[in-house]
């Protein structure tokens, strides 16, 4: 025997309810953003945005601004590349130290004093290092060793070492401990607990948020740019200083090709590890 379907839907009021509760809750953070959209559409901002983007035509095309302009592209990924790199160093000891199940003194359930200690230590400057963002490392880094792609550099190096580290800790800890838990229990070193039984079956899914993470950089060393830490977002932030939006747009292009060939390739290689 067939049943009629309903007539109104059933869960309409829990819908309602949450729907009412997210506006609610979402009217005051709009209020404290000044979130007024309907400026864009005023006739005196769209006369502005107008002439702005007209300004973007005809592109800029001459044989030294494009030679600059690939000059300063290699340079931004170099930025991205080293920093990343740099990163690393920062993120694998701290890691190493971080993760629970790397522990020797975690195998009878509880760790001691001072490995405990070690691994907040270590769990803390990872916070601190992700907490204080790129671009006010650069902007300290400014002051240090002076405009250049040396302060984005260890822009990055900083703030993306503490999200590498926290990530890779907590991949390493979710994965499949048997192994490098058995290999502490016969003897073996944290080293060795590492490199023979948490990363075979974690490295796909490290290397993945590795590249993920070098994309990001990319686009990172960009907006490091607008503050003197050198690359295409340097010569950007000139261009439109001196209200040239020939240049402007013509960066802008290829700053689109330059994270959409980062993407192709970061996807690449993720098909090819997985």
């Amino acid at each position: 025997m067939s049943t009629a379907a309903p007539a109104r839907d059933p869960a309409w009021l829990g819908r309602a309810f949450w729907l009412t509760a997210a506006v609610v809750l979402l009217w005051p953070l709009g209020v404290a953003t000044e979130f007024r959209p309907w400026v864009l559409v005023e006739p005196d901002n769209l006369r502005v945005s107008a002439q702005f983007i007209g300004s973007f035509f005809p592109l800029a095309h001459g044989g030294e601004f494009l030679a600059m302009v690939a000059r300063e592209t290699w340079r931004t990924v170099a930025i991205a590349t080293v920093g990343v790199t740099l990163a690393l160093g920062v993120a694998i000891p701290l890691t190493l130290l971080a993760t629970r199940v790397l522990s020797v003194s975690a195998l009878s359930g509880r760790m001691a004093r001072v490995p405990a200690g070690l691994r907040q230590a270590a769990r803390w400057a990872l916070i601190v290092l992700r907490s204080i963002p790129e671009l006010v490392w650069a902007l300290v880094f400014v002051r240090v060793v002076g405009l250049g792609p040396t302060a984005g550099v260890l822009a990055i190096a900083l703030t993306y070492g503490g999200m590498l580290g926290k990530v890779y800790a907590e991949i390493l800890e979710s994965g499949d401990t048997h192994a490098s838990t058995t290999l502490l229990r016969n003897g073996s070193g944290r080293l060795q607990a590492f490199f023979y039984g948490l990363l075979p079956s974690s490295a796909a899914e490290l290397t993945s948020y590795t590249v993920y993470r070098w994309e990001c950089a990319i686009r990172s060393s960009v907006v490091l740019g607008f503050i003197g830490a050198g690359g295409l977002g340097q010569q950007l932030d000139n261009s439109m200083k001196m209200f040239n939006g020939g240049e402007v747009a013509s960066m802008l292009l290829v700053f689109i090709g330059l994270v959409a060939l980062a993407d192709r390739v970061s996807a690449g290689l993720r098909r090819a590890l997985g």
